[in-house]
């Protein structure tokens, strides 16, 4: 069985964070979140991780990140190239900001070739949600079969602002989950409790809508 892959994706701008956000420092030791998630995906069982970043950030991020990540884990680069469209597609006259989470995963295809886990570079998960992940990913390593990690969605409100959140509903019986979202929610728009980073489900997904 091939060892499922974590797939992070790190080419986004961080245009309104003013700066590289993947790899800005959140504490005294200077590491980024990532490094957060890097530690807590080897703990879960993860051997090999693909970044996705945009070919002109290369050099910082192999410097910053990558040759962290390569004393432990097994290294893919993928480049989020705009140009990399379906046949029949092409990149709208001034678009500089890379695609969305649909594109950069199909920019893994051919590289990542087993089952994997997708997350953001810029986003703290907790190592449950990564073991959850793994475990899920190694009990059921067949094609099209999907899952998602969830958090209790007043869990994940900072005092700092409002976020962005999407809801999940479930079905029933085999009726699929649904996605609803996103919203801009904040503490006074959700009971205000302790705030923990540990998934409550993993549900299986057993198809997908447009």
């Amino acid at each position: 069985m091939t060892e499922p892959t974590l797939v992070i994706m790190a080419a986004g701008m961080g245009s309104r964070f003013g700066g590289l956000k993947q790899v800005a420092p959140v504490d005294r030791a200077g590491h980024p979140i990532l490094a957060f998630s890097l530690y807590d995906a080897w703990r879960a069982g993860f051997r090999q991780v693909a970044f996705v970043i945009k070919r002109e950030l290369e050099t910082e991020f192999r410097e910053r990140v990558g040759r962290h990540a390569e004393e432990r884990f097994q290294v893919l680069y993928v480049f989020q190239d705009l140009d990399r469209l379906p046949a029949g597609f092409q990149v709208p006259v001034g678009r500089v900001k890379p695609w969305g989470t649909g594109h950069a995963v199909a920019c893994c295809q051919g590289m990542v070739t087993g089952p994997f886990a997708v997350i953001n570079a810029d986003d703290f998960y907790g190592p449950s949600a990564f073991s959850a992940v793994y475990s899920y990913l190694i009990a059921n390593a067949v094609d099209n079969r999907y899952a998602m990690v969830g958090y209790r969605l007043r869990n994940t409100v900072t005092e700092h602002g409002s976020v962005s959140r999407e809801s999940v509903r479930f079905g029933t019986g085999s009726s699929p989950a649904s996605l609803n979202g996103p919203s801009s929610i904040n503490e006074e728009t959700t009971p205000p409790i302790r705030r923990m980073a540990k998934p409550l489900w993993t549900c299986r997904v057993t198809r997908w809508y447009p």
